[in-house]
């Protein structure tokens, strides 16, 4: 074997050679994946993570920005799966495998919309039927999260939100005037991709072996953020901005105090604005952005045991 093929091989998969299958047997989990065709007529990647016992409840879970669910991402739910949660996630609009141009996303209420249609297609499978259900959301996941909320008040029992992007930090938003140039811009060009903006995976990611486990991805996109994308983005964060007091859905917020991409201030401003009554926060001191993958184990440890004993908890109460 070639060294290129042997490279190929190694990145298979995140976690290395091993066949998605017989990775997920060894982590005691089923997990399937699929197309999924929203009512809008878009084509979407879709996977599943799923216990070998009857599951407690079910996680609808959305990925971040430049992300997708087939990398990095799928340790989350392959590990709540090993602790009895049905979850599902699908590559949004323009990410992943999913329909689109890559990393354009021209109107965020569609991806809610999208969201919704196939979160509420899981919830009707006669398998999950009155199973709690929850929402996931990491970073723009998080944000598009309390958009769905806001879509869906009562839909959901409630929200894990990990760094969510209610703003996007002062530290990676480009400097007066270029926002102003960008948004005329955006008018005429909104697929271009010209932002200036610095990668964010070395920003996120603070352990340097999974820095390069990261950018293996091959579904990651590297170019520099589409214009329209951008606006959209600050369009909707400044919309959250304003609707923080409006969120009644019992949560719980994890962030990293070293996060330089979304700002844990305006985490700390949901949890205290919040109209929920059940509502928890949890600032890691030092942490970063990539909460869940990208930290030391240890850490990664710290923050999966705070979501379990918080699911555990609702699942109780539910009962």
């Amino acid at each position: 074997m070639g060294e290129d093929q042997q490279q190929q091989q190694q990145n298979l998969n995140y976690w290395g050679s091993i066949p998605e299958e017989e990775y997920y047997n060894q982590q005691g989990i089923k997990s399937t994946k699929s197309n999924y065709n929203s009512p809008r007529g878009l084509s979407f990647f879709t996977r599943s993570w799923i216990p070998i016992t009857p599951p407690r409840g079910i996680i609808c879970m959305v990925h971040g920005y430049g992300n997708d669910i087939s990398w990095t991402f799928q340790a989350t739910p392959i590990f709540l799966a090993q602790m009895g949660f049905a979850c599902f996630a699908l590559d949004i609009q323009g990410h992943g495998r999913s329909q689109g141009l890559k990393a354009y996303v021209p109107d965020v209420d569609l991806v809610v919309e999208d969201c919704l249609s196939f979160f509420n297609s899981i919830k009707q499978d006669p398998n999950f039927e009155n199973l709690p259900c929850f929402l996931y959301g990491e970073s723009m996941g998080g944000a598009i999260c309390l958009l769905i909320h806001f879509a869906q008040p009562i839909g959901f029992d409630g929200a894990i939100l990990v760094a969510p992007m209610c703003q996007i930090s002062d530290n990676v938003k480009p400097k007066w005037p270029i926002p102003q140039i960008l948004t005329f811009l955006a008018r005429f060009f909104p697929t271009l991709p010209i932002v200036p903006t610095q990668d964010l995976l070395d920003k996120s990611i603070k352990v340097e072996e999974k820095k390069i486990v990261a950018d293996r991805n091959p579904m990651r996109y590297r170019g520099k953020p589409r214009l329209g994308t951008v606006i959209e983005l600050l369009r909707i964060t400044d919309y959250l901005n304003k609707k923080l007091c409006d969120v009644n859905i019992p949560f719980i917020l994890l962030h990293g105090s070293a996060d330089v991409v979304t700002d844990p201030n305006v985490s700390r401003a949901l949890y205290e604005q919040a109209k929920s009554e059940d509502k928890t926060i949890k600032i890691y001191e030092g942490m970063m952005h990539s909460l869940l993958f990208g930290e030391t184990d240890e850490n990664i440890e710290t923050v999966r045991q705070d979501i379990v004993i918080w699911l555990s908890d609702k699942c109780r109460v539910r009962e």
